[in-house]
């Protein structure tokens, strides 16, 4: 199973777009609510109210092939202070499971947690610092490995096809990109 995560505070774009393109791709997608409080009910950044498919309290992650981080702010922050998804990272990354992390989220989720040292890898622009030991890229889209980085809201969908591309195959992003009618 593929887990999009959504914390209050997560950018819209970067939630819905690999939602979507995941299941273009014939990917099994299940939404985890990232709150305190139990709720399924998660609002964006943007005040959009998103209702997931689950909640983390009721997820068990030993099992997924995907782990995708949307960033936005405080989303990122609140992605971080979930000890359960932070334990779950830590374990699939040492196991070489995939992630996939966009915005702030791969510095103040991955980066923060070490999971980008050594790696290529992007993030939304001033938030590089905290990403120590790992070779910031700048660039839209970067993967290393089994880990896939993304800038920031306007990357959204090639981060995303990305992800599709390193799951499905080449082939099968090209097909979902030509679908959307992307160049």
């Amino acid at each position: 199973m593929n887990y999009v995560f959504l914390a209050p505070g997560f950018e819209e774009i970067e939630a819905v777009t690999p939602i979507d393109v995941m299941r273009r791709g014939g990917m099994q997608v299940t939404t985890v609510a990232v709150t305190t409080d139990g709720s399924k009910a998660v609002t964006g950044a943007h005040g959009v109210t998103y209702t997931a498919d689950t909640d983390i309290a009721s997820v068990d992650l030993s099992a997924a092939e995907w782990l995708v981080l949307p960033g936005g702010m405080p989303g990122a922050t609140n992605l971080h202070d979930c000890a359960k998804l932070t334990d779950a990272l830590r374990a699939h990354a040492a196991k070489g499971g995939w992630l996939a992390a966009i915005c702030a989220s791969p510095a103040v989720v991955l980066g923060s947690l070490g999971l980008l040292a050594g790696r290529s890898a992007t993030c939304y622009p001033g938030f590089e610092n905290i990403c120590d030991g790992a070779e910031m890229t700048g660039a839209d889209v970067a993967v290393d490995g089994n880990i896939v980085t993304g800038n920031g809201p306007a990357s959204a969908l090639k981060w995303s096809l990305a992800i599709l591309e390193a799951a499905c195959g080449r082939e099968m992003a090209s097909t979902v990109a030509d679908g959307m009618l992307c160049k």
